[in-house]
C-alpha cells in the first residue's frame, strides 16, 4: 500500500491532496501544529469517511520530530504544502513566513535524507517567485524575482530543493503553482473574499467590499486540478521541475465581473478601492506557460475561469444562506462594509 505524508493537510490543496491520494487507495498521514485550536474544518469530511486518513502532531521547525515521524510512517511519497501562504500576511509577519519557508523545507530534505533517500518529496513552489513580467508569458528558465518576504521564502525552497536532488540523488521534485483557487480558498485571498461578498450581497447582507488593486492580473485555475498535477510529478520517472498553469490570464475586475453577473448585478456599484489595501511591492501580472507538463505528463486543466468563479460564488451564496437564516434570527449582524483586500 503507498503512503502519503502531507504537510498543510488542513489547507486547501491539502484537502484535494488528501482526498485525490484516498480515491487512489493510498493511505495518508498529515502533520498538523499543537496548539490550543487545531482547525480541520476542510478535512473533518475525509477523516470521518476514510479510515485511511491519519493526523499527527509535528513542527516544521523540529528536525527531530520529523525524523521521527518519518521513521515510523515510512512514507513512499511526502508533500510539503506547508507555508504561511498570504503574500500581502508576508510583509507584515516576514519572520514567520520566511522561517517555515527556509528551515521548514530543510528540515524535512535532511529527515528524508537521515531516514531513507528514497522517499519522493514534493516541495510547493509559487508564480508569485517570478515577480511577474509584462504581458510576458513565464516558462521554467524566466528568471525568479521575488517582491514579498513569502515569494523570497519560495526561491529559498526551490533552490534548496534542486540541491537535494543533485548533491545526494534523491526524488525532489519543486511544483511551481500558479494562482489556484475553490470554495475552500481562505477567506483572505481576493477570489474568496470576492465570491463571499457576492453571496452576501445577493440576500443583502453585505453592501460594500473594499479591495486594492484592480488591475493586478493572474493566471487562475482550480486547486483540484492542480494537485493531480502535484501526483503526476512526482510519480514520474524522473525528478524534474514543473509549471501548473491554465495559460489564460485575468484580472481582478475581470474576477469581479464574472462573480457579480452571477447575482445579476454590476459590480461597480458595490466595490470601491483604497491605497492601503495595496502591497507595498506590488506583482501586477503572471501568466505561466505549462505546456511542458501538459506533453510530458499529460496534464491539463479541466475546469474554466468561468466555471471555477461560479462554483465559488455559488458555494458562498449556500453560505450567505445560512447567515441569513442566524441573521433572521437576530444571531447574527448583517456586514454593511467588508473592508477587505487583496
Amino acid at each position: 500500500m503507498n503512503k502519503a505524508l502531507i504537510t498543510g493537510i488542513t489547507g486547501q490543496d491539502g484537502y484535494y491532496l488528501s482526498k485525490l491520494l484516498l480515491e487512489k487507495g493510498y493511505e495518508v498521514h498529515g502533520i498538523v501544529r499543537r496548539s490550543s485550536n487545531i482547525n480541520t474544518k476542510r478535512i473533518d469530511n475525509l477523516i470521518s469517511s476514510y479510515k485511511k486518513l491519519n493526523l499527527h502532531y509535528g513542527d516544521l521547525l523540529d528536525f527531530s520530530s520529523l525524523s521521527n515521524l518519518i521513521y515510523n510512517i515510512q512514507p513512499q511519497e511526502v508533500y510539503n504544502l506547508a507555508a504561511q501562504s498570504h503574500v500581502g500576511v508576508s510583509f507584515k509577519n516576514p519572520m514567520i513566513t520566511s522561517n517555515i519557508g527556509t528551515n521548514g523545507v530543510v528540515a524535512i530534505l535532511e529527515a528524508i535524507k537521515s531516514v531513507d533517500k528514497k522517499i519522493k518529496f514534493y516541495q510547493a513552489g509559487s508564480s508569485e517567485m517570478y515577480g511577474g513580467l509584462d504581458n510576458e508569458m513565464i516558462n521554467i528558465k524566466t528568471p525568479f524575482n521575488p517582491k514579498s518576504p513569502y515569494a523570497a521564502s519560495k526561491v529559498f525552497g526551490f533552490d534548496i530543493t534542486k540541491i537535494y536532488r543533485e548533491s545526494y540523488n534523491m526524488f525532489c521534485v519543486n511544483g511551481i503553482l500558479f494562482n489556484h483557487e475553490s470554495p475552500l480558498r481562505g477567506e483572505t485571498f481576493v477570489t474568496r473574499k470576492i465570491s463571499k461578498a457576492v453571496g452576501r450581497i445577493s440576500l443583502n447582507l453585505q453592501e460594500k467590499l473594499t479591495l486594492g488593486n484592480l488591475d493586478a492580473v493572474r493566471d487562475w485555475g482550480f486547486a483540484g486540478d492542480y494537485v493531480e498535477a502535484m501526483w503526476l510529478m512526482i510519480n514520474h520517472k524522473q525528478p524534474n521541475d514543473w509549471i501548473v498553469s491554465t495559460g489564460e490570464s485575468y484580472s481582478v475586475k475581470n474576477f469581479l465581473e464574472e462573480a457579480f453577473s452571477i447575482i445579476d448585478k454590476d459590480w461597480q456599484d458595490y466595490v470601491t478601492t483604497s491605497e492601503k489595501y495595496f502591497r507595498p511591492n506590488e506583482v501586477h501580472y503572471l501568466l505561466g506557460d505549462s505546456s511542458e507538463i501538459r506533453k510530458t505528463l499529460g496534464w491539463k486543466p479541466k475546469v474554466s475561469f468561468r466555471e471555477l468563479v461560479k462554483m465559488m460564488v455559488e458555494n458562498d451564496i449556500k453560505e450567505a444562506e445560512s447567515e441569513k437564516i442566524l441573521f433572521d434570527k437576530n444571531l447574527l449582524s448583517p456586514t454593511w462594509e467588508h473592508p477587505v483586500s487583496n
